[in-house]
Order: C-alpha cells, then sequence, then structure tokens
C-alpha cells in the first residue's frame, strides 16, 4: 500500500485535509508525538499480531500497552506479534507506519478501548513520517474496524 493510495483514500472520506507528513520519522510513539505536538497517549499505533494462522491490526492508545491475560481473553490464544521482517508483507505497510486504513484482505482491524478516552488521536497514514488527525467516530468509520475490543491495561497514576 502506498501513501497516496491512503491519501487518496482518505481524501475520498473528506478527511484528506488532516493528513500530516513530517521531514523527521514519526516511527515510534515519542517520535510521532514529538513531530505533531500532542501527547504520546493520543498516538494511536497500530499493532499487528497474528490470530489462527491470519495477521490482524489492533489500534490502541500510544500509552497502553497489550495485556496478555485480556487478549488471550479475547482471541483464545498468546499475543503473538508479526515479526518485523514480515509486517509489510502481511499488512501492506512498513513497521513503523502500519495503520488501521485499507488493510488487505482477510486482515482484520480492531480498535481498542484505550482509545475512547480521547476527542481525537492520530494514527499513521501509511508511512514512517506521517499521522493523520481524526475523532474516535472518523477512526472507526476510516479503519471499517471489525469491531472494539479491551486487551490493553494503562500506566498507572503516580500515587
Amino acid at each position: 500500500m502506498t501513501f497516496e493510495q491512503i491519501q487518496t483514500y482518505l481524501t475520498g472520506l473528506d478527511l484528506g485535509d488532516r493528513i500530516y507528513t513530517f521531514e523527521q520519522s514519526s516511527a515510534t510513539v515519542e517520535l510521532a508525538a514529538l513531530a505533531v505536538g500532542c501527547e504520546p497517549c493520543k498516538i494511536a499505533k497500530t499493532m499487528s499480531f497474528m490470530v489462527s494462522d491470519a495477521p490482524i491490526l489492533v489500534v490502541l492508545a500510544g500509552d497502553a500497552r497489550i495485556s496478555n491475560p485480556k487478549f488471550k481473553a479475547q482471541f483464545s490464544q498468546k499475543a503473538k506479534m508479526i515479526s518485523p521482517e514480515v509486517v509489510a508483507d502481511l499488512t501492506g505497510f512498513p513497521v513503523g507506519g502500519v495503520c488501521p486504513f485499507m488493510a488487505p484482505n482477510g486482515v482484520k482491524v480492531y480498535l481498542d478501548e484505550s482509545l475512547k478516552r480521547f476527542d481525537v488521536v492520530y494514527p499513521a497514514a501509511g508511512t514512517r513520517s506521517s499521522a493523520v488527525k481524526l475523532s474516535i467516530e472518523e477512526l472507526e468509520q476510516a479503519s471499517k474496524a471489525d469491531g472494539w475490543v479491551d486487551i490493553s491495561k494503562l500506566p498507572e497514576a503516580d500515587a
């Protein structure tokens, strides 16, 4: 999948004016937050896993981590991330640029409950140096999500 294809897709949803491209990398939550100018928790990171021998994408808040017990309860197996060597082959996107838009046929996309804390989040737009500003509703529609899951844990607040 190319950036131009993602841009065309998002433009078709009247979201093209929300795409940011950067000269610097936005491939990690921290780098993306610096590039966008937001808190890291508002970066919507897309993680790729193998479930029942098929790839899935899960979009989580930037500060969320996978909860292994919750993942197993949701998907009936332990979390197994896709190895970086084959992420692009299975998802259509490079590591650091995986996004929830235009997933290849058969790749399900899920949104994690950790995102619902925010009005606006910033997922990647298909490259290691891009993002798109979306409301939660827009993210849900643009990703054509297969549903919401609760498979994350958030950092504990300082006491």
